[in-house]
């Protein structure tokens, strides 16, 4: 009896000692349904990896970006692991903020990453983060208004049949209001749909010479055509609402319809957490009458690695776990295939179980090939990105404007107020930046 009770002494300091030697990375994410998913699936990945501790600092995308940015380009190293977009990625690798990806393990096929969201992510031939979920912008309608108002959903929605049919959905006495549409001011909150839309409308943020353009039609036609229809058909405060505020409204049955990020299919249709998933259809993001773009929506969320990091290997592990097809597949049989992290890889398109699952696995696919962030408008411009402008400068310059925007939507000032100054704040920061002379 000692002899045992020995044994199991040593064995639980044995294991006490390795527990105390574990090595613990930090992770920043944002607080979406996808990355809420990954922290609760975590204990795989410790299973796995026993050597290894996680620790999640889970933030609101727009205080998410500020702290990460903040951290990465002071070398702080607070963070091993960071949650960032296509937009950073290239940017800060070309800079030498985050480490390339050269070990992600032999069955990680990386040959599987959809095209574009893999392009987006590799620099100089090296990949410098793992997509975690890739998407573009649909159209998510209730079928159930649409019949009930004798309204049916093209193919291809122009801008005039959206405000339309919002002003018909609306039934202010019964909640319901016709469309909700990002309000909350952020480069990555309102200003990525106000630039997707204003792409749409033939539009577009800079010339060829770097000359800001709020001071043409199309940002104007596009800017008033959105604060009148959330004025008529969007719900009351939509100024602070972003994407996870208005998933809950859809959720709720209290949006006629949602244009936002494709990711959004899988938690409206998940009966579990809407009380609409079986009254959603799908739509490409609309346009213009006469204008051959729909947006030019392309994002991904990305884990990457900054090069302050001191425990890389084991952060590495981590990314490779959590982007791989075996998490895919770890989800799949956790919360069903409807549930599994879209817009990454072409073998999750091609799996039966996954097409049969989601009904929104055609229309995401089809708004990711539509996309073409090399050239996101019509007219020609001397950047790339669809719902950003792929310069340092957009960060701070488009956070400065959804600012503005956003107090357009509130009533707090005019289109014309808010679209002059954002001319004047456009040309002063890119004549400090040297784009122009």
């Amino acid at each position: 009896m000692k002899l045992r009770t020995l044994v199991l002494g040593l064995c639980s300091a044995s294991a006490l000692a390795f527990a105390a030697h574990a090595e613990t990375i930090t992770i920043a994410t944002v607080n979406n349904g996808d990355m809420i998913r990954m922290q609760r699936l975590t204990d795989d990945f410790k299973k796995k990896n026993p050597d290894i501790d996680v620790q999640w600092v889970t933030l609101e995308e727009n205080v998410l970006r500020e702290r990460v940015t903040t951290d990465i380009a002071t070398k702080g190293g607070q963070y091993d692991i960071v949650t960032i977009g296509n937009y950073e990625v290239p940017i800060w690798a070309k800079q030498s903020w985050l480490l390339p990806l050269d070990n992600l393990g032999a069955d990680y096929d990386v040959d599987d990453l959809l095209p574009a969201i893999r392009g987006g992510l590799t620099v100089d031939g090296k990949l410098y983060a793992a997509p975690f979920y890739g998407e573009s912008a649909m159209v998510m309608y209730r079928t159930d208004l649409f019949e009930k108002a004798g309204l049916k959903m093209p193919d291809k929605p122009s801008w005039d049949f959206i405000g339309d049919a919002a002003r018909k959905l609306t039934d202010r006495s019964a909640g319901i209001s016709g469309i909700c549409l990002r309000g909350k001011a952020g480069w990555g909150e309102n200003m990525a749909f106000l630039t997707a839309m204003n792409n749409s409308f033939g539009g577009r943020w800079f010339d060829e010479k770097w000359q800001p353009q709020f001071d043409q039609p199309e940002w104007k036609d596009a800017l008033t055509f959105y604060v009148n229809l959330m004025k008529d058909a969007g719900p009351e405060g939509a100024s602070s609402n972003g994407f996870n505020e208005n998933l809950t409204l859809f959720q709720q049955g209290k949006c006629g319809m949602w244009i936002d990020a494709t990711v959004a299919a899988s938690f409206v249709s998940d009966p579990k957490n809407s009380t609409v998933a079986d009254k959603v259809g799908y739509a490409i993001f609309p346009n213009k009458e006469g204008v051959d773009n729909h947006g030019n929506w392309l994002w991904s969320w990305n884990l990457a690695i900054p090069a302050s990091s001191q425990k890389a290997a084991s952060a590495e592990k981590f990314v490779s776990w959590a982007t791989d097809k075996a998490y895919t597949e770890l989800v799949a049989s956790k919360e069903g295939w409807a549930s599994a992290p879209p817009g990454t890889r072409t073998s999750l398109y091609k799996n039966p179980e996954y097409q049969k699952a989601a009904p929104f696995a055609g229309p995401t696919l089809a708004a990711m090939d539509a996309a073409d962030i090399t050239k996101p408008s019509v007219k020609p411009v001397p950047y790339t990105g669809g719902q950003f402008v792929a310069i340092p400068e957009f960060q701070g310059l488009g956070t400065t404007v959804g600012q503005l925007f956003s107090a357009a939507l509130a009533g707090q000032m005019s289109v014309d107020d808010a679209l002059a100054q954002a001319q004047s704040a456009s040309v002063r920061e890119m004549t400090r930046a040297g784009y122009i002379k």
